[in-house]
């Protein structure tokens, strides 16, 4: 960002009312005055001058992003210090920085003391480095994988030969004024982007002889400097557990995609140990002169042992053979971290710091595993596509956590459109720590010095729900088994998407789920269709907005990042209740404990988690006061089932019917307008 512009006839931030923000903002963008958009706005100011926690449900069409980015860059030249701005996806970062903070800086310039500044911060990996371009660490792959071909892309297409993906991003790191990632224009695998990149264990910082030159210091050093600092849930977690100082110092953070916001955590301080890992970890050590001969063969060790484990949660001791395997693991690790200590010679300190945090890694996650906290969740992962077994470690919950490293020094604004589920904001609040009895008004504010105070608050979306679409259950379908999509499912889903003529976005809980359906439908009908996996995301969703015949079908990834408007969608169909697998180790063993707390492990559980699914995927429907159309689930619980009330109160209030005539002819109606 330039420097700050003074305008020093101005009065102070604190005199500027945020109505008169608001309202330039909004002319900015060429919107309306939105009751919603000025509820949220005026609740996230109070909350954060007054130093309390808000959680606000936001829905679709709300500008929920504009409600809190003008209190956000307010309070930041109000109170002097950055607001830091957190969400869960990459593509909310992207049109925050590149679409909404641009044209909301320069429209409210005028009417503030300067102009506001902004940046976005992410993890070192996310950079290209230098020093690793110039040899200072070791090549991250196996003899002769220069030569296979490895996907481009994170979704599995596009196949090119490795070697070529890193002559492409090393001609790239020439050219680059960011070193980010996200600014390639070709995509590359994550195997080629190791090559170039190293994590923030890795990195030797202040010893790099390229450290004034580096992208990732140069991106911190400018989030240090501005008034609102976009990152990511992981990284700011992270940061704040472990006290790394990347994220600079602030006293409020928006949390955007909110709802997300527990799993990504949780997923940011899960721990793995893996053969693969040792491995690697033997080939740079033998890089640097440690010939690491005992580490090596603890690993295989370990691979026997975790082939004669049995996959899935581990509720008891580890067996013994694995534990055994574990310990041996952790003393050769820890003699080989010695060893490397002064090994090999000055240029090869970037190949030592890499080998020595690895070697750290393994020796941590060892020790977490033979002897475990009481909330943590053991489990052993074999994956069907590779074949290839993990040992993991994860937190039962991370609200203990977030709430001493994050809610207890900073006022925290949690955001989404999906956060109330049932209409309690309780359990949401729960999951990051905010107890139930702080609970304040909307406009109280705390008793201080009472850090844990939160409010809640519902401001509604816009849209006519009832009016501009549909909600069908297929109340006469079976129920779903295990075995896959039923023939009567699959045949119903044809007549669905033939009545609609396309411009259908099919939601899966499966992979293979998807691909039997698209098989089936592509047999019977003449209409392009998609399937997850076929071709970039981003390609993906653009031949499903741009071609109105097209239909798309997905698993996970479409059920919360689509936002395709107008007639290109208007039939959204879900395939079963996306309740997590019964041998998911970690849903298991939250549910467990609820029981054991004398509650309903089930609904707190499962089926809070499948309503925040099914309100996101539903969600994808109607994004916009034109918009029309139907979401159809086909799994009939939702309509016969004690809990369908629950997952229907999550979902958008759409109009229900269970009549499939009444569907058909709707979809029809609707294709011929």
């Amino acid at each position: 960002m330039t420097a700050p512009e003074p305008h020093p006839s101005a009065p102070t931030a604190a005199d500027i009312p945020l109505e008169r923000l608001m309202d330039a903002a909004v002319e900015a963008i060429g919107g309306s005055p939105r009751p919603g958009q000025s509820a949220m706005a005026q609740a996230v100011d109070t909350a954060m001058s007054g130093q309390r926690h808000l959680l606000v449900q936001a829905g679709t069409g709300t500008g929920k992003s504009l409600a809190y980015l003008v209190p956000a860059l307010r309070h930041a030249l109000v109170s002097g210090r950055p607001v830091v701005v957190s969400t869960a996806t990459i593509a909310l970062q992207t049109q925050i920085v590149r679409k909404d903070l641009p044209r909301l800086v320069e429209a409210l310039a005028p009417h503030l003391p300067r102009t506001p500044t902004f940046a976005l911060l992410k993890g070192r990996a996310n950079y290209v480095c230098k020093h690793k371009l110039a040899g200072g660490y070791p090549v991250d792959i196996e003899p002769g994988a220069l030569f296979a071909e490895t996907s481009r892309g994170s979704d599995g297409t596009g196949t090119e030969r490795l070697g070529d993906q890193v002559k492409r991003l090393r001609a790239w790191a020439e050219e680059t004024d960011s070193g980010d990632r996200d600014s390639l224009e070709d995509a590359v695998s994550d195997r080629a982007w190791r090559q170039v990149s190293v994590t923030g264990t890795q990195c030797i910082s202040s010893h790099c002889p390229f450290l004034e030159d580096c992208f990732a210091e140069r991106s911190r050093e400018l989030a240090r400097e501005v008034d609102l600092v976009v990152t990511n849930h992981a990284l700011l977690a992270i940061d704040a557990f472990d006290r790394h100082g990347i994220i600079p110092d602030h006293d409020v953070v928006v949390f955007d995609e909110a709802h997300d916001l527990t799993s990504r955590v949780t997923s940011a301080v899960t721990e793995q140990l893996t053969p693969g890992m040792l491995r690697g970890t033997v080939r740079d050590l033998r890089g640097i002169g440690v010939a690491a001969t005992a580490l090596d063969d603890a690993g295989e060790e370990l691979r026997a042992a975790l082939e004669l484990a049995p996959d899935g949660r581990v509720t008891t001791d580890l067996p013994e053979r694995l534990a055994d395997a574990i310990a041996q693991v952790r003393t050769e690790a820890r003699t080989a971290h010695s060893d490397a200590r002064d090994a090999g010679d000055d240029s090869q300190a970037g190949a030592r710091k890499s080998a020595r945090a690895a070697l750290q890694e393994i020796i941590d996650v060892s020790e977490r595993l033979l002897d475990p906290a009481e909330d943590d969740v053991v489990s052993v992962s074999r994956s069907q596509a590779t074949g290839r077994t993990s040992l993991q470690v994860a937190p039962l919950s991370v609200a203990g956590a977030m709430r001493g490293a994050i809610l207890e020094d900073r006022t925290a604004i949690l955001t989404s459109a999906t956060l109330a589920l049932g209409g309690r904001f309780e359990p949401a609040a729960g999951e990051v720590g905010l107890a139930r009895a702080d609970r304040i008004g909307p406009e109280d504010l705390p008793p201080l010095p009472d850090a844990g105070s939160w409010a809640g608050l519902d401001v509604g979306s816009p849209f006519a729900y009832r009016r501009q679409g549909i909600l069908y259950t297929a109340a006469h379908l079976p129920a779903p088994g295990r075995d896959g999509p039923s023939l009567a499912m699959l045949d119903h889903l044809t007549e669905l998407v033939d009545a609609s003529r396309g411009g259908a976005l099919c939601l899966f809980s499966s992979r293979r789920g998807a691909e039997i359906a698209a098989e089936h439908v592509r047999a019977r009908l003449d209409l392009p269709l998609a399937v997850q996996g076929e071709d970039s995301m981003a390609n993906l969703v653009r031949i499903f907005r741009e071609d109105e015949d097209a239909s798309l079908f997905g698993t996970i990834t479409l059920w919360q990042g689509v936002d395709v408007t107008g007639h290109s969608l208007r039939l959204v169909t879900i395939d079963r209740i996306p309740f997590p697998r019964p041998d998911d180790p970690l849903m298991s063993a939250r549910q467990e404990r609820v029981a054991q707390q004398g509650g309903n492990g089930f609904m707190r559980v499962a089926a809070q988690h499948a309503a925040l699914l099914m309100a996101q995927g539903a969600g994808r429907l109607i994004r916009t006061v034109e918009d029309r159309g139907m979401v159809a689930v086909l799994d009939p619980r939702l309509s016969t089932a004690r809990y369908g009330s629950f997952l229907r109160e999550a979902m958008p209030p759409l109009w229900p019917t269970a009549d499939p005539q009444i569907a058909l002819g709707a979809l029809r109606r609707l294709a011929d307008s």
